[in-house]
């Protein structure tokens, strides 16, 4: 079949859920994807913020292999091997102490919702305690993560949520002080908003709010889904001014591939939280996810790529402010890391395009935003050769 076939094919298939770039990736190698008529594309998108280490890393390869040759699947009724080396390497980079393993992102949001209500609920045995949650903040697509997603737009139709949900402003503590009841339970915050404009949580600001949970017993939940993983120059972003939270929730380039999250929790809420029968998960933990998340940590501390990324995203911070300068309709630079953004004063959907066909891959954070989370082994040649293209897409667009 041709490539178009297997377009045709998908759209008669496949729920129509996501608008997709008219093309069928076939193999990738580094940071390079292959189409199915060999087309070759710089990608600096790298299944949003997933592939941290490139493609085909060959450690990472054998390792999955290797496993299943072994088993692949037994359920949390028995104890495996890969599981427990991931919990330890995962308890040592995130510095937390309690680990339970998820298959997405959303799903370790979930379990730290229920983590964070189970430990209020242990308190006084209510069972309407509060969550404040971020505007313009995205936590993931499941019911419960909706709910605490502060951009209406995914919200309405699936209403109603769970309740006792409140939003307060990123980076404005008095708008959070508002909203604090002797019922609030949990804060929950992405350290860098991703979806929402890539906006990093500032040191004063969670430094407050670290504070205020401190005094009122409030668990502070960070949502490291995206931001964590050394894409900010540190294995969490939170690390950075060490302010270290109750509950974290961690995923995308953890498996780097596999489908695989976690949520990891201070022995302080791990012991007064969720016990046995209070959350599970069939697959969550099983032992070729968890070989995957070994295996990445095991390359992340071996390839250095948190040090990697520190030397490198300078040079991507300098050169995309050398297009802030060059280009009117670009408003301005920010992010973290290897997780940047540049804000349009337009849609930014064209440019995305162009470069495509060029063979640049990106994504965008809204409408007016083109997000930058290439795999963290990118090289300054590589951040070239994504500036030459980008610079000719937004000229062909103007």
């Amino acid at each position: 079949m041709s490539m178009q076939e297997y377009i045709d094919e998908a759209e008669s298939a496949l729920l129509h859920t996501y608008n997709r770039y008219q093309m069928v990736l076939d193999h990738g190698e580094g940071v390079y994807l292959y189409d199915m008529d060999g087309k070759k594309y710089l990608d600096f998108v790298s299944g949003i913020a997933v592939f941290a280490l490139g493609y085909h890393n060959k450690e990472y390869d054998d390792a999955l292999k290797g496993q299943i040759d072994k088993v692949i699947h037994t359920s949390n009724y028995y104890y495996n091997v890969p599981a427990i080396e991931a919990a330890k390497k995962l308890k040592k980079a995130s510095r937390m102490d309690r680990v339970f393993f998820t298959n997405s992102g959303a799903e370790a949001i979930e379990g730290a919702i229920k983590a964070a209500r189970k430990y209020a609920y242990l308190k006084d045995g209510s069972t309407d305690h509060e969550i404040i949650a971020m505007n313009h903040s995205f936590h993931g697509r499941t019911m419960g993560a909706l709910a605490v997603t502060g951009n209406p737009k995914y919200r309405e139709a699936f209403e109603p949520l769970i309740g006792n949900i409140k939003f307060a402003d990123l980076n404005d503590f008095d708008s959070v002080l508002a909203q604090v009841t002797d019922k609030t339970c949990a804060i929950l915050m992405e350290t860098v908003q991703g979806e929402g404009g890539l906006y990093p949580a500032t040191e004063e600001f969670l430094t407050k709010v670290r504070a205020l949970c401190d005094e009122k017993d409030i668990l502070l939940i960070l949502d490291e889904i995206q931001c964590g993983m050394g894409r900010t120059g540190y294995m969490y972003a939170w690390q950075r001014y060490d302010i270290k939270p109750d509950i974290m929730t961690t995923a995308k380039a953890l498996g780097c591939g596999v489908p695989v999250g976690a949520f990891l929790l201070t022995e302080k809420v791990g012991q007064h939280s969720l016990t046995s029968g209070d959350h599970g998960t069939t697959y969550g933990g099983n032992p070729l996810a968890c070989a995957a998340v070994d295996k990445v940590l095991e390359l992340f501390e071996k390839e250095q790529i948190v040090e990697h990324v520190r030397k490198v995203s300078p040079y991507l911070e300098e050169r995309l402010q050398e297009l802030v300068e060059k280009y009117d309709c670009i408003q301005c630079r920010r992010g973290a890391g290897l997780m940047q953004g540049l804000v349009f004063d337009r849609p930014v959907g064209p440019i995305i395009n162009k470069a495509l066909e060029k063979g640049l891959m990106l994504i965008n954070a809204g409408t007016d935003i083109i997000r930058f989370v290439p795999p963290l082994i990118i090289t300054k040649e590589h951040i070239d050769d994504m500036m030459k293209i980008l610079d000719e897409s937004i000229g062909a667009c103007l």
